[in-house]
């Protein structure tokens, strides 16, 4: 039976995709649109990879170039910008996914890991509304496994009590490197992955 319901945040919670590619090609303007279009093709393929990461990707994949702690930070804070100024809107919200859970917060634990920034993320789910509703929130620049990991020790879940519902191969690998089951939605890619692929929550039984 599962009582632990742990959440990727973009592209489950929220459709945050367009606007997180519209924040990588406004702080990497200055470079080749053709190196740019690589980093967004990455950006689609990884949903679930912090922006940390994808940043040093872009400099030492496509750009071969180095790039320190510090400019990386910088580039992140530059895109926590845009990204608070644009997905405060409700209209953002999967609306099946936070009516899923808000019908079902005292039923299960609900927990958020996600890519995004931490302290971003809990600024977003506030201004969302919908904070109340988990048990923690939790972010980048921790590892998505990582965190997964400190959520089933910290609050003492039995692994096969729990799954990870996301829309990645990220996501679908921290389930599995930390024992639990994944549930994939809204990417067709992760049917062959998935013990359950998820066409709507709208009839998700548990």
């Amino acid at each position: 039976m599962i009582k632990n319901i742990i959440f990727d945040f973009d592209g489950v919670i929220i459709d945050s995709m367009p606007i997180k590619e519209i924040g990588f090609r406004k702080i990497f303007e200055n470079f080749s649109k053709e190196h740019v279009d690589v980093l967004i093709k990455f950006h689609k393929d990884n949903g679930g990879m912090s922006r940390f990461e994808k940043i040093r990707y872009f400099y030492e994949k496509i750009l071969n170039k180095y790039i320190s702690d510090e400019l990386v930070w910088r580039y992140s804070v530059s895109f926590g910008k845009i990204m608070k100024e644009s997905l405060c809107d409700k209209k953002y919200l999967i609306h099946q996914t936070v009516d899923f859970i808000k019908e079902n917060h005292k039923k299960f634990n609900f927990h958020i890991a996600s890519g995004t920034e931490e302290k971003e993320l809990i600024f977003l789910c506030e201004k969302l509304d919908i904070s109340r509703y988990f048990k923690n929130i939790a972010g980048s620049p921790k590892k998505k496994n990582d965190i997964v990991n400190e959520i089933l020790i910290n609050y003492k879940y039995k692994r096969e009590e729990s799954v990870l519902i996301g829309d990645s191969l990220n996501d679908y690998e921290a389930a599995n490197q930390n024992g639990i089951l994944f549930y994939g939605f809204n990417n067709n890619t992760l049917r062959s992955v998935s013990q359950k692929y998820l066409e709507s929550f709208s009839n998700l039984k548990l």
